[in-house]
């Protein structure tokens, strides 16, 4: 390592040769934020004299990508360097100028380039005006994000889209704090518990069925709304189960999904602009300057709304309503008579013939808990930050951070800025977490937010929710699923065949056409089964209402008969009859996985 400008020796199984690093240029602030380090006290300014860079001791952890573990900083080329061994992988140069701790504790790292060992896929060239990616060369190596500390609110030192704004910031912060000192809905021990579940999903022996309603809302919290959809959703799974001969994941878009982010700020009617419903939990949906005044209030009605969801959704999931021996009885009276009850109810003939042959050689529900119960979970999008914030503890067990909101939290396609405030509150919670994916997301967005969310890539950690549009799927999908194949990231692939697939009809609704649903569901299977991955979920808006607010299906609701029963507080939902009809075409596909997976397995064999 000769020379004023030495570079670093990358520890690896091939022999890789590490340019020198270019001159000093100083970053921009979006990009110096995410490379902040801290130097213990008495740590060298790494730049003095010569300007030699620092080595910052990297360790790397059993899975994923090297994270930064502890810090040396030691001057490149010198004994105490060369004794540290191959654990030192990174060179960092530092200015002249950079300041030594403890007056200045944190050092921005102001290095034109950090290196790691090397590794498939792009880097990033860290520069004037932020950092810009470009193809990594045979002699660079891929570049480490180094994150700040996390806590339950440093989101709040971050940009943030999708906020609405409170008149009374003094009442807002009083509703935060009660909140805070309430119990949690939901406890750690079942975040942990859906997490092993959907990490079975994401190796291929599962099924997420995710589903629920766009946005909750205060009116129609009726037990009869809830028992409903619970029933059309046990229906939908056990046709999913029985398809594919494996366990299905049951997590509900309920008990915490209320707030909604909009396209625009403002709504507008005749000559009156107001500002947009973002939903209960934030305004009311009146068209009125007084309802859409965003109300702190909202919060805690939420939070007790989500609370009794929640215990009568134990009690139906445990308590003996989701008995296989109820199989008949799930079936709502609407939908008697469609075509979808004729299939469910020989579907439900088969496992009653199932259950009784059981039974006669001693196994039955009174004896198997898992014949007369069911796992079910909650989840919603983490949009309302300051009530996510207020409702995360720490786990007594374990001492880690979770949200007590809801078993599983995601992140919506408009919120998922790498660098703004919901991804940095959701990278600190140790729950499963999905996020969502659309046209505008590209492979290295899409690695550089696994990085972030899932750094350790565990297991179940994360569900990625793609949602393009049924003539858009198969354009953008297959490229995302390549760079996550190539860096060899654990995920778990869910579709969400609803939000890409929104058109206004001439009358002034708002509608799903059924026909649109299926296809995206069609193109995002045929994708996995191309790129040899598990098409591992489904994430849908569905309601146990009989209602007429997505076109199409066996009822052939058109556009005309979208104002008989439209009660959507936001988005068009699938009703019962359309939500079963989707998981026939589903467990259809399963089938068709399950009998390519037996395939190869019996090739493999001979």
């Amino acid at each position: 390592m000769a020379g004023s400008n030495p570079a670093m020796t990358l520890e690896s199984k091939r022999a890789v040769r590490t340019p020198t690093a270019p001159a000093l240029r100083p970053l921009g602030p979006e990009a110096a934020a995410p490379l902040s380090v801290s130097f213990p006290a008495g740590a060298p300014s790494g730049a003095k004299g010569e300007g030699n860079p620092t080595a910052v001791q990297m360790v790397e952890r059993p899975r994923g990508p090297l994270s930064l573990a502890r810090l040396t900083p030691t001057p490149i080329g010198t004994a105490a360097h060369r004794a540290c061994g191959p654990d030192i992988v990174a060179a960092i140069p530092l200015p002249a100028e950079a300041p030594t701790a403890p007056s200045s504790p944190r050092v921005a790292i102001r290095a034109a380039r950090v290196y790691t060992r090397p590794s498939k896929g792009n880097m990033v060239r860290l520069g004037e005006g932020g950092a810009r990616p470009h193809a990594r060369g045979p002699d660079e190596a891929k570049v480490v994000t180094m994150t700040t500390a996390w806590n339950p609110e440093s989101w709040r030192l971050k940009p943030i889209e999708q906020v609405p704004d409170y008149p009374d910031a003094a009442n807002l912060s009083a509703v935060e704090a009660r909140l805070s000192t309430y119990p949690p809905l939901v406890f750690a021990g079942e975040a942990r518990k859906l997490k092993r579940q959907l990490a079975d999903v994401a190796a291929g022996n599962g099924f997420l069925l995710q589903g629920g309603d766009c946005a909750e809302s205060f009116a129609e919290h009726h037990a009869d709304n809830i028992r409903d959809f619970f029933r059309v959703f046990l229906q939908m799974a056990v046709v999913l189960t029985f398809a594919a001969s494996q366990p299905v994941v049951k997590v509900g878009r309920i008990a915490g999904q209320f707030a909604k982010p909009r396209s625009s700020g403002v709504e507008k009617k005749g000559e009156v602009t107001l500002p947009s419903y973002r939903g209960d939990i934030i305004n009311g949906i009146e068209f009125t300057q007084e309802a859409r005044v965003p109300d702190p209030a909202r919060l805690e009605m939420a939070y007790r709304q989500s609370a009794a969801t929640l215990n009568l959704l134990r009690a139906f999931a445990q308590g003996g309503y989701a008995n296989l021996d109820n199989v008949h009885r799930w079936t709502l009276g609407f939908v008697q008579g469609s075509p979808q009850s004729h299939r469910y109810r020989a579907l439900a003939d088969r496992i009653s013939e199932t259950l009784d042959f059981m039974r006669a050689i001693g196994i039955d529900p009174e004896t198997n808990p898992e014949l007369r119960s069911t796992d079910f979970y909650t989840s919603h999008e983490a949009l309302l930050l300051g009530y996510e914030q207020a409702l995360t503890r720490v786990d007594s067990t374990s001492g880690d951070w979770y949200a007590t909101s809801g078993h599983m939290l995601w992140i919506g396609d408009r919120t998922r800025q790498p660098d703004n405030a919901h991804v940095e509150y959701c990278r600190g919670v140790k729950n499963p977490i999905g996020l969502k994916i659309g046209p505008s997301m590209d492979a290295d967005g899409l690695i550089r937010l696994i990085d972030l969310l899932n750094p350790e890539d565990e297991p179940g950690r994360l569900t990625l929710i793609s949602r393009f549009g049924a003539d858009k799927v198969e354009g953008h999908l297959p490229a995302l699923i390549r760079a996550v194949q190539r860096e060899g990231r654990t995920v778990l692939w869910s579709c969400d065949p609803m939000h890409g697939n929104t058109i206004s009809t001439p009358n002034g609704f708002k509608t799903r056409p059924f026909d649109r649903i299926l296809r995206e569901v069609e193109g995002f299977f045929a994708v996995h089964r191309a790129e040899g991955t598990h098409a591992g979920g489904i994430h849908i808006e569905m309601t146990g209402k009989d209602v007429t607010e997505c076109t199409g299906g066996a009822q052939a609701i058109s556009a005309e008969n979208l104002s008989d029963r439209y009660h959507t507080h936001c988005d068009p939902r699938l009703n019962a009859d359309q939500a079963l009809e989707l998981a026939f075409l589903l467990a259809g596909k399963l089938k068709e996985e399950r009998g390519a997976r037996g395939a190869k397995v019996s090739v493999a064999a001979e």
